[in-house]
């Protein structure tokens, strides 16, 4: 059930696009490829297993591009992302309002069958969690739609400048709660004159009935013409005048204010059940302080452009993304990341939209362009959440669709045939049929899954981690294992030389110097490891000429005329004496990453890496546990090291693998297992798009959000089994709504038919399954999700 009297929903969203102008672009499939630096270079170690012939080996590769990097090997694949999300421009222009007024996803539909019978309009899309109406048409079809909106009983507002300023606070209980105090007065006092004159009674019944009735009576006509016939208004409307011709005048009015309550207190869950996108998009300020010439001025943020400096005061929020010019700062990230302790941030680091500078005036460099901060891609991706819906909600909206008409038939029957055929008396049988009418209503039903999804995604939201909508949600409960990459996901991704070992006569800065020279302007972790460790050691590195990348072997270049080569041990020709193979295997017994550097083709020394587990990594593990899902890694390193950090973790592990042996371990996991696959997003793609779901570690691109189904922003290991507990409560929540919902209209179907219960019963059962279920599926959003235990 749903109800449009100005009742204020609260969201707010910035688009480039305004209810009187249309985009400037249109809007493509969603697809990144991702493929090889011409300058890739492999370092690779190969690791024979006792059994394996030379076509067994494995290959651990990374690339040492000047500005990509790909650590495991890239697959050079195109990344296909889904193409269902937002949907696509089907016409020149895209036109997009806010919508007031929003109780539940049928009031979505009711819009969109509106809107779609415009003869200009191409497409109609209404996206609930944002309140946002997308509308496609060859011409500026603006007034037509809005006068459309507004007929359908709906506020229809221009999408402004700003999300927080569009905030508007809920209306007081009270003021919600009006029209049905009012109608409980008229009740009581047709009851009143019942007792003096029976008559006048009867009288006062009608009107007040009347009186409730017709706004219901009114949305019904409008439903009607725009599409939608078989709406609740209209039962609810037929059930109301039937009740009066059978002179059922006190049930009439009780079966009305029953409605109008029911209607209240599904106005209240909606709102709660959205109050966390609500609040989201408060967090971006109105204004924001710009430093131009030394001088300050306050100035709108959709002025913002990037490279502009500004400053955020004490407690102030950042309006865009920023990189931080001063020189250090805290920042409470817990509305975006779920992390309740203040981030230490350095000059230079990057800082998301909505994050509360805590202790100190700083200024701030704008790195994004309006409308694609992080909050605005969070909320896009809100947005498409609703386009990928749950299997089970789809059906049970297809269900619907079919199921009011046929109860309408039904009731019908119900009418007719026992007076007709069997001389039964009308009024016993048109009251059971309009009883059955009222207890077939869908509205418990058919909020019953989207309800629970769309508080399970804001809680999801609040803990940092981001869902792509319904059907990853869905999906996320069925996991019994999951794979995850190594570097980047379960270490930091930030490798530390651990050893040098040079050749007799030279030094260890010596051998330092020389290894930097060839690896100096790589992004490479392991690259950029050794230059730092350079830089530690104050060393002056002069970069190699003819630097190049050797595929499959490694990186070389020239320093002062002699010809250096950085490259894993086992791809070195000819192959490592016995002396440097043994020290080789001794420090990747230890679970480090090794490469060797070569002078004139003379071994000069070996440099060890490790890079660093996570904090939370075994926390996480120790938590996928206790849900009985079980953990496989799978590296490109070699078996040595990813020996040290699985057993570490005490999970499974796959060493040496190219892109590809990850994409066919995730499959074979998949025949069995329903399997997640997590990594950064663009060198884990393939594997993540063969897994059951992917998951990708906040700490990536853009490209990891686009790729993933789902991503951790607040980059905790433990996130992981969160989200999981998370969806196998949403099923659990969304069995238990369908069962209230099914169970409580077979109940009083069979009674209604057996005279045991009337019409004010049914209104009871239909608005107090509606709440039930909405009820239910708010247990979300306060849902326990697992702890790490201490």
């Amino acid at each position: 059930m749903h109800s449009h009297s100005n009742k204020e929903t609260h969201a707010r969203t910035s688009s480039c696009c305004s209810g009187s102008s249309s985009c400037s672009s249109a809007v493509t499939e969603n697809s990144k490829d991702v493929s090889n630096d011409s300058h890739t270079h492999e370092h690779s170690s190969v690791e024979k297993h006792p059994d394996d012939d030379d076509e067994g080996s494995h290959t651990q590769a990374h690339d040492h591009a000047g500005h990509n990097h790909q650590h495991g090997g890239s697959c050079g694949l195109p990344i296909n992302v889904a193409n269902d999300i937002t949907p696509l421009q089907t016409a020149q222009q895209r036109f997009s309002w806010i919508i007031r007024g929003m109780d539940c996803p049928s009031c979505a539909s009711k819009i969109e069958n509106a809107v779609n019978q415009i003869s200009d309009v191409k497409q109609a899309k209404v996206l609930f969690a944002t309140e946002k109406l997308i509308v496609d048409a060859d011409s500026d079809i603006s007034a037509a739609v809005r006068a459309t909106v507004e007929t359908a009983g709906y506020e229809l507002l221009e999408v402004g400048s700003n999300n927080a300023s569009s905030i508007q606070p809920p209306p007081s209980l009270l003021t919600e709660a009006k029209p049905v105090i009012i109608l409980a007065i008229l009740m009581a006092v047709s009851w009143g004159l019942e007792f003096v004159n029976p008559q006048l009674g009867t009288i006062a019944f009608i009107l007040t009935t009347l009186f409730g009735l017709y706004p219901i009576a009114r949305k019904s006509l409008i439903s009607i013409r725009t599409g939608s016939p078989f709406a609740i208004e209209t039962l609810m409307t037929v059930a109301a005048i039937g009740a009066i011709f059978i002179q059922a005048t006190e049930e009439a009015a009780m079966v009305i204010l029953l409605f109008m309550l029911g209607e209240m207190l599904e106005s209240y869950s909606a709102g709660r059940a959205r109050r966390g996108v609500s609040a989201l998009m408060a967090l971006v300020p109105e204004d924001a302080v710009l430093i131009k010439d030394g001088k300050k001025t306050t100035v709108a943020v959709a002025q913002l452009r990037p490279g502009d400096v500004i400053e955020i005061a004490p407690g102030g929020r950042l309006p865009t993304d920023a990189v931080l010019v001063s020189d250090f700062a805290s920042f409470d990230e817990s509305a975006l990341t779920g992390e309740s302790v203040p981030i230490e941030r350095n000059a230079g680091e990057k800082v998301a939209a909505g994050c509360l500078s805590v202790d100190r005036a700083v200024q701030m460099r704008v790195a994004s362009e309006q409308g694609k901060n992080a909050i605005d891609r969070i909320l896009q991706l809100i947005e498409e959440a609703e386009e990928r819906r749950a299997p089970i909600e789809r059906f049970i909206d297809r269900f619907s669709r079919v199921y009011t008409p046929i109860i309408m038939l039904i009731s019908a029957l119900v009418i007719i045939i026992p007076p007709i055929f069997f001389g039964a008396l009308w009024e016993t049988w048109i009251y059971r049929g309009l009883t059955l009418l009222l207890i077939g209503c869908p509205c418990a039903l058919v909020i019953s899954t989207p309800a629970a999804i769309t508080s399970a995604l804001a809680t999801a939201t609040r803990r940092g981690a981001l869902i792509k909508g319904g059907a990853a949600l869905e999906q996320l409960g069925t996991v019994t294992t999951i794979a995850l990459d190594k570097t980047g996901t379960l270490t930091e991704g930030k490798p530390h030389v651990t050893n040098l070992v040079p050749v007799d006569g030279m030094t260890e800065s010596e051998l330092v110097r020389i290894t930097a020279s060839v690896e100096v302007g790589s992004h490479h972790p392991l690259a950029k490891a050794v230059v730092n460790k350079a830089e530690a050691l104050a060393l002056i590195v002069t970069e190699a000429q003819n630097r190049k990348a050797l595929a499959g072997k490694g990186v070389e270049g020239f320093l002062d005329d002699k010809h250096i080569l950085v490259s894993a041990p086992n791809r070195i020709e000819p192959p490592l004496d016995s002396l440097w193979q043994s020290k080789v295997e001794e420090l990747e017994a230890q679970g480090k990453t090794v490469v060797v550097t070569l002078q004139d083709n003379r071994v000069i020394g070996l440099t060890a890496l490790q890079d660093t587990l996570r904090n939370d990594a075994v926390d996480a593990m120790s938590m996928l546990r206790a849900l009985n899902v079980n953990a496989v890694m799978l590296t490109g390193d070699n078996p040595r090291a990813a020996s040290a950090i699985a057993g570490q973790l005490g999970m499974e592990y796959r060493a040496g693998l190219l892109p590809e042996d990850k994409v066919t371990a995730v499959i074979e996991l998949n025949r069995n297992h329903s399997t997640m696959m997590v990594g950064d997003g663009i060198n884990d793609a393939p594997a993540m798009k063969a897994s059951s779901i992917g998951v990708a570690m906040g700490s990536g691109t853009d490209v990891a959000l686009e790729t993933a189904d789902a991503a951790l922003t607040h980059n905790r290991l433990t996130g992981l089994p969160e989200i999981i507990a998370l969806s196998r409560a949403t099923r659990r929540i969304i069995r238990e709504n369908i069962a209230i919902a099914l169970g409580l209209k077979g109940v009083f179907l069979v009674t209604s038919l057996l005279g045991i219960t009337g019409l004010w019963v049914a209104v009871l059962a239909d608005s107090g399954a509606t709440a039930l279920v909405t009820a239910n599926a708010i247990r979300l959003l306060r849902v326990k999700l697992p702890q790490v235990k201490k």
